[in-house]
């Protein structure tokens, strides 16, 4: 911990209740000491029973209004504090961002103008900017279902090769369409299926945008994570990547990572940073990015206009996410550039269920030694937060894990351990 006195009445104040969410407060309470607010509808596992934050809750976390009034009550009632605002998923963040007048008076709001947010949010959007900055994505075809109420309206041909990969231009649009089989992520084998998926999003009342894909070959291993801060000068003050050794495969998280390993990836990184100011960027990003083994290009997919449910990775390399942004919107200084390049295992799986998947020599090698070094990251594991229902839920999520993996993932060709 440093810089607590420095920064005497900082209050961190994050909406939502997941693994990132609590990240986020480890973030603040190793760096500075502070107990964060957290602001959801639910006291869910990774954010019950913490001596690190305290949560407040609303009727209807899915209510922006019910929101944006617990986050004007906080404020009334930390007056003089120094407050800092941060969401961790699109929806909640656009739900900042849409109130941004009523919530500035009170908060440093870290987050990009409205415009920009929607442009960037939008992967359909984004593959276009992507490609006139010279960056790679997937060949990518848009659905656009805004007149899909309309009978004679018909989705546009898809001249690509199965199988491929439809989803939500912008996961904010998809959060509350509910149809049977709605995923995250579709891998799509055949044109029947593709068909299928067009009539259900209709039917659903789905009025947004679609992207279709093309597969880029290649396991959870060819996956890059890279997260960012860019200060309010315009600086690049953080870059670090990861490369992700397995992702969650239910419906929900198909395509989040579930281990990771911090390896410095310069080209891409480089790639990253030219994204960024070629936007005019500020605040976090975080990109989800692949290697096309075919060539070994990187293809970037899209840009999350936030941290990242995985940013502790970052914080465990040894870069604290939250010091990047205090030292910039509270104490408005300057802070040197950091690149990371310190090899840290992240993980949220029992270590023997992560070898069982992770097939290539090499990789499995290197977790082995990270494990056996003891540079292993764990985002619920904290000394400092470990009451027992701490260190029972931890266990508990990572039991959890091997039942997941053994319904939805079952194939098992590893080593183990």
């Amino acid at each position: 911990m440093s810089g607590a006195e420095e920064v005497a009445g900082l209050q961190p104040v994050i909406l939502g209740a997941d693994i990132g969410v609590y990240a986020l407060a480890r973030a603040f309470h190793e760096q500075y000491g502070v107990r964060s607010v957290v602001v959801s509808g639910a006291a869910l596992g990774p954010v019950a029973h913490s001596r690190i934050l305290d949560n407040v809750l609303v009727d209807d976390g899915h209510d922006p209004r019910q929101l944006v009034d617990a986050l004007l009550r906080v404020a009334a009632q930390r007056t003089g504090q120094r407050l800092v605002l941060l969401a961790n998923s699109d929806w909640l963040v656009r739900v900042v961002v849409q109130h941004r007048a009523e919530l500035e008076p009170h908060y440093v709001v870290p987050f990009l103008g409205a415009d920009l947010m929607d442009r960037l949010s939008d992967k359909a959007t984004f593959a276009e900017i992507a490609t006139d900055l010279g960056i790679s994505v997937p060949r990518t075809i848009v659905q656009d279902f805004a007149g899909a109420a309309n009978p004679a309206w018909a989705p546009v041909p898809v001249n690509m090769p199965y199988p491929l990969i439809a989803k939500a231009a912008s996961s904010a649009d998809y959060q509350e369409v509910t149809f049977p089989g709605k995923k995250k992520v579709f891998e799509i084998q055949d044109a029947a299926e593709l068909d299928a998926l067009w009539v259900s999003l209709r039917a659903a009342g789905y009025r947004g945008r679609f992207v279709v894909q093309e597969l880029v070959p290649g396991d959870d291993t060819q996956m890059r994570s890279v997260t960012a801060y860019v200060d309010s000068r315009g600086s690049i003050t953080l870059l670090c990547s990861a490369h992700v050794l397995l992702e969650e495969h239910t419906p929900s998280g198909l395509g989040n990572p579930a281990a990771m390993v911090v390896t410095r990836e310069q080209e891409m990184l480089d790639q990253a940073a030219a994204f960024l100011r070629g936007v005019g960027y500020v605040g976090f990003a975080n990109f989800d990015v692949k290697v096309d083994p075919r060539d070994g290009s990187y293809r970037f997919f899209e840009v999350n206009p936030r941290i990242g449910r995985n940013n502790y990775y970052v914080t465990a390399a040894g870069a604290n996410v939250a010091r990047f942004l205090v030292e910039d919107r509270v104490l408005d200084r300057a802070v040197e550039p950091v690149v990371v390049d310190t090899e840290v295992l992240y993980t949220i799986l029992p270590h023997r269920l992560l070898l069982r998947y992770v097939l290539d020599p090499a990789l499995a090698g290197k977790v082995r030694g990270l494990i056996r070094a003891g540079r292993v990251a764990r985002p619920l594991v904290y000394a400092r937060d470990g009451g027992p229902r701490r260190r029972w839920y931890a266990l508990a999520a990572a039991v959890n894990q091997v039942r997941k993996f053994r319904r939805w993932y079952p194939k098992v060709t590893g080593t183990g351990f």
